[in-house]
């Protein structure tokens, strides 16, 4: 018989959704692996990985035993990786043009100007790959036009400086084709491919990622029928506004048995607002009003100030101007990285802003209340553990997007 109910786990399912990254699903087992192991020596506690039985979603299983109780853990991972990088898979021209049809979407639509009230740093963050896409195109033209310049002084004759033009031309291609070569160390492109592939839509979910978070929602209400304590759902980065819709579309069809295992929702670092505050996202915010009040599941949102790349303690329902009457979730609190880390890990890592980006995932040398790895793998559900904890006194929780529509 289920302890669901008491709060206590002795079995569960895990569900991580991940953000808009196009990185095989195995780096989230090493990244598991190597940071429980970390945390379980600070914390005092044992947690061992495994193979995953059977076939279905990649993922491993975990044993702990913590505070004398024993959990066994299945975590499995929603890929959608496979997506993603068919949407990065764009030339360099197509990259440009992405970029000012992104500009447009968020200026033109005004939401840029409401993501500037939240938070600077995700901002920041979009704005980013903008500028520095630029920067190289304008290296490029720079290293074309002194080539030709430094070339012409050989002589004035047309061919020959349409010689040294062709030759310019190509040293700039050559100098894009590098920066694009060499950007797992800028991340120019893929941040462009990002932001863009929300806003190519406007907000709207595409056909092919509808489909697969059709597959989600079968795969988490398949374990909801399964006789384990507690089935959780981790959304990450893009992969928290997934769940978001996931949930909500599960709760809807009434495949959420009320005598079956408790159902926890976690999302991390979210990036709500990116996409909630376009003019085209009816669905996402009709979800997050939907969600916010619902007693199937136990809602729990964690970000840190620390996190540059995450809309830190704005609470995803309020912001987004869809916050009902009885609204329930999220529980909205920090992560507090200054006060989580020692100083000397927060200065290693404090200017390494995609590594805190992931911090959520990993092993904090100074934990407080939030652990990854006794939410993931402990002995007690999301809703008991977090029972009577308060929301962060500085969370953002009133209306700020331009757009409130929702969908019927």
């Amino acid at each position: 018989m289920s302890d669901s109910k008491a709060g206590q786990v002795k079995t569960r399912r895990v569900f991580y959704i991940p953000g808009y990254d196009p990185i095989h699903p195995r780096r989230y087992r090493e990244l598991y692996r190597k940071e429980s192991a970390a945390q379980a020596a600070i914390s005092g506690y044992e947690i061992a990985l495994e193979p995953k039985a059977g076939k279905g979603n990649y993922g491993w299983r975990v044993n702990a035993g913590i505070d004398g109780h024993q959990v066994t853990s299945q975590v499995e991972v929603l890929v959608w990786s496979d997506i993603v990088r068919e949407s990065m898979s764009n030339s360099i021209p197509a990259t440009y043009w992405q970029l000012l049809r992104t500009a447009w979407v968020y200026i033109g639509s005004g939401a840029l100007w409401r993501l500037m009230r939240l938070r600077k740093g995700p901002v920041i963050a979009a704005l980013y790959p903008v500028g520095m896409l630029i920067l190289q195109a304008l290296l490029a033209l720079a290293i074309g036009l002194l080539t030709y310049r430094l070339l012409g002084v050989i002589s004035d004759h047309w061919a020959a400086r349409l010689a040294f033009a062709a030759i310019g031309v190509g040293l700039g291609i050559a100098l894009l084709r590098w920066f694009k070569k060499k950007d797992g160390k800028f991340f120019a492109y893929y941040l462009m491919h990002d932001y863009a592939y929300s806003a190519a839509t406007r907000g709207a979910n595409p056909p092919e990622l509808e489909a697969r978070m059709e597959m989600f929602g079968h795969d988490i209400a398949a374990a909801l029928a399964e006789d384990v304590d507690e089935v959780l759902v981790v959304g990450h980065s893009s992969g928290a506004h997934l769940g978001v819709s996931v949930l909500a579309d599960l709760i809807r069809a009434g495949r959420v048995p009320g005598q079956g295992p408790a159902l926890g929702f976690l999302s991390l670092g979210q990036v709500v607002p990116m996409v909630s505050f376009l003019p085209r996202a009816d669905r996402l915010r009709a979800d997050l009003r939907y969600l916010s009040t619902r007693d199937e599941l136990t809602w729990v949102d964690v970000t840190a100030p620390g996190d540059g790349c995450a809309f830190a303690l704005c609470d995803p329902v309020s912001v987004s101007g869809v916050a009902p009457d009885g609204k329930r979730w999220p529980l909205v609190f920090s992560a507090a990285f200054t006060q989580t880390l020692s100083p000397a890990l927060w200065k290693a890592l404090r200017w390494r802003f995609f590594r805190l980006h992931f911090q959520y995932l990993c092993a904090f040398d100074r934990p407080r209340d939030y652990d990854y790895f006794q939410i993931t793998a402990g002995p007690q559900t999301l809703a008991a553990r977090y029972d009577g904890r308060p929301a962060s006194k500085s969370r953002i929780d009133h209306a700020v997007s331009k757009y409130t529509s929702v969908a019927a």
